[in-house]
């Protein structure tokens, strides 16, 4: 009875060891929880021509397939002109970016601030002025170095970046935001959409204007084309900038050409400003600009003053406009059309968004919509009398208001004659401002191939037992087993013994 109880214990000890260890292990192994190691964050500033604009971006810290999947959380303009403006008072450019970044550090948790990029990107009107005048250039680069070194973030630099590179980040923001890149499946994982058409981008900034798309060959266009690589895939996209082609340059150049064609007079017939509106600006205004450069009179004074006044004739206005491109030097090239400059035929659909939107919003035109409707709206819109047009504007801005008909013009001539879009194909044209929360800009193409560069971090793994609980349980249930185990064969051998011994006995017993 003694030998039966210990017996007894050590196996039930055993047995609850056993199955303890197993459970553990099952539960440790089931029951952990994948984390995600969280967000990062990445700010980017659009300096553009006429003004700057911060992106706040997020993304999971993991990836997908060595690119982030990012979203635009934050938006804000800048107040007053683009950091170009400040050539002259470098150091004056500062203070504006306060109130923006104000916001920004609200929106981004702090102990995140530190590891948070900063870039800075300025285009068109910072590329002018760098050949115009680099070293005002430089100074006010480094007015921006030294405003975000004291700053919470970490500052990337600040630079120029090139007309191709901003015509391909805003093809990459386009396609990216109409999931041409990434599309979720049935079991909400991201996987590449099958066989999905990418779509061309333009671009219309203050500066420049920018064409971007996947042409039949690519290689036959090689220099013009970069190659991208994005979640895993590569694209070859033809990509070129027109300086000088941007609206508000290319209405400097109207003001040139039309105060040119008036023999210096000191006030000037405008067809593309409403009719009897009038305004006076300085020579420096127009004329001042490296694109006019070349139709600037003998006798310029920058600070004189050139009346002009709005006459509001629609076609004139279109033929004003035509003479800003220069077509001769293509010879009649069909893949020629102006400038000289070579360029595919326009393929497939394209997302026509920055200027090309506020222009077309303008004409009060939205959606889907014909060639005759935007050029009825077009030939309406530029015939109002400037009282009219105060209230047909949902914004009012008089320096806007006053060149829409010429923007309205500009993108007629720039569409049709130079990328020979036509009646069939014009409706493969959309004209917008943003896809959901986004907005299509060079910016977020910008953070989509900067992420390509930041390590992805790995996921974190919670488990039930901390690792030191979970191998303490297991030493010491592995160890009790065994103890078990040995007395168990411990008993079994003394029992075995036992038997022998009275068998032994009986055998010598006399009779």
């Amino acid at each position: 009875m003694l030998t039966r109880t210990p017996s007894v214990v050590a196996q039930v000890f055993l047995f609850l060891s056993v199955v303890l260890v197993i459970a553990i292990a099952v539960i440790q192994i089931n029951q952990q929880q994948i984390l995600s190691p969280g967000l990062k964050y990445g700010i980017v500033l659009d300096a553009g021509s006429s003004r700057t604009t911060v992106y706040v971006y997020e993304w999971p810290a993991e990836k997908e397939n060595d690119t982030g999947v990012v979203t635009q959380t934050f938006k804000c303009n800048v107040k007053g002109p683009g950091i170009s403006s400040y050539e002259s008072s470098p150091g004056a450019l500062a203070k504006p970016f306060d109130d923006c970044l104000n916001k920004v550090k609200e929106r981004i948790p702090a102990h995140l601030h530190k590891n948070t990029s900063v870039y800075l990107g300025a285009t068109a009107g910072m590329r002018l002025l760098r050949l115009q005048n680099e070293s005002a250039a430089n100074e006010v680069l480094a007015s921006i170095q030294n405003y975000f070194r004291a700053q919470p973030f970490e500052f990337r630099g600040a630079q120029i970046i090139t007309g191709p590179e901003e015509g391909v980040y805003g093809w990459i923001t386009a396609n990216y935001l109409m999931g041409n890149f990434l599309e979720r499946n049935l079991w909400r994982t991201w996987v590449h959409p099958y066989r999905k058409e990418t779509v061309g981008a333009m671009d219309l900034g203050g500066a420049s204007t920018q064409i971007s798309f996947i042409p039949e060959d690519s290689q036959e266009h090689f220099n013009s084309t970069l190659q991208v690589k994005l979640y895993g895939y590569n694209y070859n996209v033809y990509t070129h900038s027109y300086q000088c082609y941007g609206r508000d340059e290319a209405e400097k150049r109207l003001l040139a050409l039309l105060l040119q064609k008036s023999n210096g007079s000191s006030s000037v017939d405008n067809p593309c400003y409403p009719q009897n509106y009038n305004t006076s600006l300085t020579m420096k205004y127009f004329s001042g600009s490296l694109c006019t450069q070349s139709l600037r009179p003998a006798n310029y004074y920058p600070n004189q003053p050139v009346n002009f006044h709005g006459t509001g004739d629609p076609g004139l206005c279109q033929e004003m406009v035509s003479l800003l491109f220069n077509s001769t030097a293509c010879r009649d090239r069909e893949d020629c059309p102006f400038n000289g400059i070579r360029q595919p035929k326009a393929k497939g659909n394209f997302v026509a968004f920055s200027g090309f939107y506020y222009t077309i919003n303008a004409l009060n035109l939205s959606g889907h919509f014909s060639l005759d409707d935007f050029n009825s709206s077009m030939w309406f819109f530029c015939s109002q009398s400037w009282a009219q047009l105060q209230f047909m504007l949902p914004k009012f801005e008089e320096t806007y208001a006053r060149s829409y008909c010429f923007s309205a013009n500009f993108i007629y001539y720039l569409l049709v004659h130079v990328y020979n879009f036509n009646a069939e194909t014009w409706p493969q044209i959309h004209f917008q401002k943003q896809v959901g929360n986004s907005s299509i800009a060079w910016s977020l193409g910008y953070m989509l191939s900067l992420t390509n560069m930041i390590p992805a971090e790995g996921k974190l793994i919670q488990l039930p037992l901390k690792p030191s609980l979970f191998a303490g349980l297991l030493v010491f249930l592995t160890a009790t087993a065994l103890l078990c185990l040995l007395f168990l064969v411990y008993l079994c051998f003394v029992s075995h013994n036992q038997k022998n011994t009275t068998r032994v006995e009986h055998v010598f017993i006399p009779e």
